[in-house]
């Protein structure tokens, strides 16, 4: 098998960032494709509201996923770190173990997911006319869901050793076999969100073998084979040291969208449709300017490993710079053709006009900020890669989290409108991005302090 994996503690710095990021933006911008396309396919060719249905889905499959999720990110962090130390022992002992907590908590999830559908959504205030349809989607969606944790967790270790271009390929060919079954299952056999949610399940099913396969077929460090598939102790807590805290801030995180997705349904379904197509357009935006951050906390990862502290601060200010830039380019496409995007999503001759201005108020007021969003990121990831997860945590859920939640109590509870709920986003990741990079100049300097009496003492 070819080697794709990037040494990135050696040569120069912003090639390398290039192109382990431009794979990571494709496969990020292929699945959220994938994914359009299961909106595009549910919201013109289903009944009237199976949008909404779908996206009221998604801050609660977040809020349940995003803990193992997180463990996934700690595995990379690991990986990344035995591979600047030139460990492969190392790399060997995290991937088994990280490809058994995928198992194991593939299957934890599925049974969660699965009985908890109903009475989460119902807690959210899902509206009685989509409820239903919610449900489906998230109990077949539940039931795949061991493939979506080994592809992440497998993903996620060959980005910890520099191979961001199989994940790539794993993802586009699942995508394509995802896009076809909803053609079928939704236009041919009018399965609707259910066509939606099978095909979903059989596409992540599809990666996972690839995954799979890749794993025990390569002769890299990340192999894994009946001999060596045992969850090593000190891998494992390294993993939860490092992935627990990132996890628990993504759940954290999805449990203020689940907030202000609920505030967004007590509007109606139209609302919710309007808001869902709108998150979709930025979901492009933010997978572009998260995978520069993805790209941030691997080089750390890898650098901090070989004690490289200069190539640690050029990587953050690249990766903040590159993020934002990024971000900028795609918010200002997005709302400049926000009405011909808006409308791939909506089904014309059903559509109220609330649904598309609400897609455009949304827009004008996230999208055109969200370059703060990725400079939080990768702020946040490049603390977590030099081993502080726990205070990146603690940072993003008091800066954004714990904000969002007392502004829907207070600023919108005094002036329930789309427009004060959507302002919470650009005020609180202005507000997370100066404590991360007062915490990010902080443990840089202690890190720094500490190898270098290292050295000295040796």
């Amino acid at each position: 098998m070819k080697n794709f994996e990037i040494n990135m503690t050696e040569g120069k710095l912003f090639p390398k960032i290039v192109k382990f990021t431009v794979p990571v933006v494709l496969a990020g911008m292929l699945q959220l494709l994938y994914n359009a396309s299961d909106m595009i396919v549910v919201g013109k060719f289903a009944e009237t509201g199976s949008l909404g249905a779908v996206g009221a889905t998604s801050s609660l499959i977040n809020l349940i996923v995003n803990v193992f999720i997180g463990l996934s990110v700690g595995g990379c962090v690991v990986a990344a770190r035995y591979y600047g130390q030139n460990d492969r022992d190392g790399v060997s002992r995290t991937s088994n173990t990280a490809f058994l907590i995928s198992l194991i908590s593939g299957f934890v999830l599925a049974v969660l997911g699965f009985f908890l559908a109903r009475p989460m959504l119902a807690a959210m205030g899902t509206p009685d006319d989509v409820i239903d349809r919610s449900v489906i989607y998230m109990k077949i969606y539940f039931i795949g869901i061991p493939g979506n944790m080994v592809y992440n967790f497998g993903s996620a270790i060959m980005r910890g050793c520099g191979d961001t271009r199989r994940p790539l390929i794993y993802l586009a060919t699942s995508g394509l076999v995802n896009v076809a079954l909803n053609l079928v299952l939704v236009i041919v056999f009018d399965l609707g969100v259910a066509g939606v949610a099978v095909a979903t399940i059989v596409s992540q099913a599809l990666s996972a073998t690839m995954v799979f396969i890749y794993m025990i077929r390569t002769d890299s460090a990340c192999r894994i084979t009946k001999k060596t598939l045992k969850i090593s102790k000190k891998e494992l807590i390294l993993i939860i040291k490092v992935g627990l805290p990132s996890g628990i801030q993504g759940s954290v995180f999805s449990i203020s969208n689940v907030l202000i997705q609920s505030s967004v349904n007590s509007f109606g379904s139209a609302a919710m449709d309007g808001n869902t197509a709108a998150g979709n357009l930025e979901g492009f935006i933010y997978t572009a300017m998260n995978s520069v951050a993805q790209a941030a906390m691997s080089f750390v990862s890898q650098n901090y490993g070989a004690g490289k502290f200069d190539r640690i601060k050029k990587t953050v200010w690249q990766c903040a710079a590159l993020s934002a830039s990024v971000g900028i380019f795609m918010s200002i496409f997005a709302v400049g053709f926000s009405e011909p995007l808006l409308k791939m999503y909506i089904n014309q001759q059903t559509a109220v006009p609330m649904t598309l201005s609400v897609g455009q108020l949304r827009l004008s007021i996230i999208a055109t900020t969200y370059f703060l969003c990725g400079i939080m990121d990768t702020l946040s990831c490049s603390v977590r890669g030099i081993g502080h997860s726990t205070v990146s945590m603690i940072v993003s859920l008091i800066g954004a989290c714990a904000f969002r939640v007392l502004w829907i109590y207070t600023a919108f509870a005094a002036s329930r409108s789309l427009l004060t709920l959507y302002l919470s986003y650009p005020i609180s990741w202005a507000l997370t991005d100066v404590a991360h990079l007062v915490c990010l100049i902080a443990f840089y300097r202690i890190e720094k302090k500490k190898i270098e009496k290292l050295r000295l003492q040796t």
